[in-house]
């Protein structure tokens, strides 16, 4: 959520910020209802304060006849303080519900765009390699080696389904494993194992509602969400808390499997594994200071942790700034990293073939506000913290680029290196016999 008294200060900053990011928000209409809402907290206020001078003043008196007037006069007060004060909350309601549709302004330094494909390539890592055969999409290889089984996963739960078989179940353990041991081993964040099931106000808190609440399954008969993130569990940990200056910042990661409808992308990569209803991901979520310069190095730290496993797993990639039309309600900036994918390269088109594997977010204190996470400082003063995310890694979409660049000619696709160990020492899969 917004600044309130920043909004009421700088209303052009969030109209130009709600253009920017593609989004209608009347804010006239906004800045109206809060002073509407402002108006009746002070009414609601003065008559609560005459009432209790009037009670006072029952005490006080010592005329029976006036003693019953004042006490009909607090009588009186007590109906029009009840009447004021729900006047003053469903302004109070009215305004929460027209403040949690006002996106994150955008960073000053995130280049305009009106969507994806105004986004702006930072920089590479790695080159696409170049084939001596007919490459293979991961689709054809995955059922040629039978270690995905796209027909049975559409008979149990329809379209964008699938199971993973054999060799490739093992393939998507160990790539969690190398991601999940990375962070917790290595980069000492704390692992958690988070709930995939939660409340209207998790989601609420952390940004996906109510922009978003379509792209979530909704479990009706107990009014719980399933999460399309562990970022939900991870941010949402500490709602309503005050944490100490010294505890931070706290650094968490999990492995959950996370849900997502799709809504919105009919007839989009709707075979093979880019863009499925489930899948699983290491995340990771990093609880800070109210700093903007802090928040700042620990989105490019984070971002770097997601590079390092692709560097391990040596896959090309491409980092990329997304622009202010593809930041969404929540970012301030996101940075995408995007992998090299044979299978969707445009023979016409060099440079494509590169698809979304990782998307790292800074929000600064807009879920903390949503969230009510605040920490107290040295000198006594409460702040609110700012939060990142980052996806160290999502399987089974980084499958596609393990599978179609280490494909063999032979039909057979080699494990990479860092994840031979982790697969009880397999090197290669091939076709069963």
């Amino acid at each position: 959520m917004v600044d309130l008294k920043d909004l009421r200060e700088h209303p052009e900053k969030y109209r130009r910020g709600a253009e920017l990011k593609g989004a209608w928000v009347d804010i006239d209409s906004i800045l109206r209802v809060d002073e509407q809402s402002r108006s009746a907290q002070k009414e609601f206020e003065r008559l609560r304060a005459e009432q209790n001078e009037a009670s006072k003043q029952i005490s006080q008196t010592k005329d029976a006849s006036e003693k019953q007037m004042r006490i009909a006069r607090v009588s009186e007060l007590k109906e029009q303080v009840k009447v004021s004060e729900e006047q003053y909350k469903q302004a109070a309601a009215s305004l929460e519900k027209l403040l949690l549709q006002v996106p994150q302004p955008p960073d000053p330094d995130v280049p305009e765009g009106k969507d994806a494909s105004e986004n702006v390539v930072l920089y590479r890592w790695g080159q696409p390699r170049k084939f001596e055969f007919k490459p293979r999409s991961h689709i054809e290889i995955g059922q040629d080696l039978d270690i995905l089984d796209f027909e049975a996963g559409v008979k149990l739960s329809g379209s964008r389904s699938y199971f993973l078989k054999g060799a490739g179940a093992e393939l998507h353990f160990a790539i969690l494993r190398l991601a999940m041991d990375m962070m917790v081993r290595e980069k000492g964040f704390t692992l958690m194992s988070v709930p995939v099931l939660v409340r209207d106000k998790a989601m609420e808190g952390t940004g996906f509602f109510p922009a978003g609440r379509e792209q979530t399954y909704h479990v009706s008969e107990d009014e719980l969400f399933l999460t399309g993130t562990g970022e939900v569990g991870l941010t949402a940990l500490h709602m309503g808390e005050t944490l100490d200056e010294k505890s931070l910042p706290r650094k968490y990661t999990t492995v959950s499997t996370c849900f997502r409808r799709e809504a919105g992308t009919y007839g989009k990569d709707t075979a093979g594994l880019y863009r499925v209803h489930q899948f699983d991901k290491c995340e990771q979520v990093v609880i800070c200071r109210n700093d903007v310069e802090e928040s700042k190095r620990w989105h490019q730290e984070m971002l770097s942790y997601s590079e390092e496993v692709l560097k391990r797993l040596n896959l090309p990639y491409r980092v990329i700034q997304c622009c202010t039309g593809d930041l969404g309600v929540k970012n301030a900036s996101m940075m995408d990293v995007e992998t090299w994918m044979p299978s969707r390269q445009n023979p016409k088109d060099p440079d494509s073939g590169y698809g979304e594997t990782h998307s790292a977010s800074r929000l600064y204190e807009f879920q903390a506000r949503r969230l009510n996470l605040r920490y107290k400082g040295p000198d006594g003063k409460l702040r609110f913290c700012h939060t990142l995310n980052n996806t160290v890694v999502a399987s089974p979409r980084i499958l596609i680029p393990i599978l179609e660049n280490y494909q063999n000619a032979d039909g057979s696709v080699t494990v990479p290196e860092a994840l031979v160990p982790l697969m009880n020492g397999r090197e290669r899969m091939t076709r069963p016999a």
